[in-house]
């Protein structure tokens, strides 16, 4: 059975030894049907964040998973989620059992034009003028229908990120809420922190196994992320899917790929009588 309260879904029934952390920041609900693809074989949490700084988003997963979990957790982080759990897990290692970084940004400055162009590459002019629009409106602080603006940013990305798309089922689109303010304060301060490298050097600090999953279509360079992690992380595993944008569940020829790669990292499913359907 899915539930939900404030800042938490569930699906499947207790214990909730795994954990989908959505992107944006911002784009809370967008993990959804990962989460039920997951949970017929195990109890899945989906926190929600809504805290608008960097700090509020790790201390409100935080919360969520001491009150929810089965800790210590397996964390699949999506995106900025990646980043996200990453960053939990440095600062909380006793609460993370695996990190699973999905699609995740780059950890270094060096990859972000490369990063843009590619983007923009696959644009044609009325887009880029819509892309820079975008971005230019999402970082003004005057500016107040930053929703719209994020939302029209998401319907970009999905000409730039993916490579053979298929339709998302309809009950994927409901609980997603695209936030620009989200967006605007927690991602100038991750940006910020990747540029002075402090994002990086958190990797010191991480005391589980991490294993990242990425697209070769993914427009987010793969050597941004396997590069500083591989040399600075004890236990580290990189997975490059073929045939895949930023989004993995959603493309056609890497979807079941995706989720046999996923489920490898997994705790053991539980018993096969146990009803996914069931009241937690």
């Amino acid at each position: 059975m899915e539930s939900s309260a404030k800042n938490d879904r569930t699906y499947g029934c207790a214990p909730y030894a795994v954990a989908v952390v959505h992107g944006g920041p911002g784009a809370a609900g967008e993990m959804a049907s990962v989460a039920r693809e997951l949970a017929h074989e195990r109890g899945v949490l989906e926190p929600l964040q809504t805290a608008t700084s960097l700090e509020g988003q790790v201390d409100e997963l935080r919360l969520t998973l001491e009150a929810c979990a089965a800790l210590p957790v397996t964390l699949i982080g999506f995106s900025w989620g990646a980043w996200l759990s990453y960053i939990l897990a440095a600062w909380h290692p006793a609460l993370v059992h695996k990190l699973v970084l999905v699609s995740s940004g780059p950890f270094e400055e060096r990859y972000v034009d490369m990063l843009r162009q590619t983007r923009l590459a696959r644009l044609n002019a009325a887009h880029q003028a819509q892309w820079q629009a975008a971005n230019v409106a999402l970082g003004d602080p005057a500016n107040t229908d930053k929703d719209a603006w994020l939302a029209r940013l998401g319907a970009l990305t999905d000409l730039t990120d993916l490579y053979d798309p298929i339709p998302s089922p309809s009950e994927d689109h409901e609980p997603v809420t695209a936030s620009g303010a989200i967006f605007q304060a927690v991602w100038a301060r991750a940006a910020e922190w990747r540029r002075s490298g402090k994002l990086l050097e958190l990797a010191q600090h991480i005391r589980c196994p991490v294993v990242a999953l990425h697209g070769d279509y993914d427009p987010h360079p793969a050597r941004g992320v396997q590069e500083p992690l591989s040399a600075r992380l004890k236990d580290f595993r990189f997975v490059m899917l073929g045939h895949c944008g930023h989004t993995p569940w959603r493309e056609r020829q890497a979807r079941a790929a995706f989720y046999q790669a996923v489920r490898l990292e997994l705790p053991a499913p539980l018993a096969p009588d146990w009803n996914a359907n069931a009241q937690p």
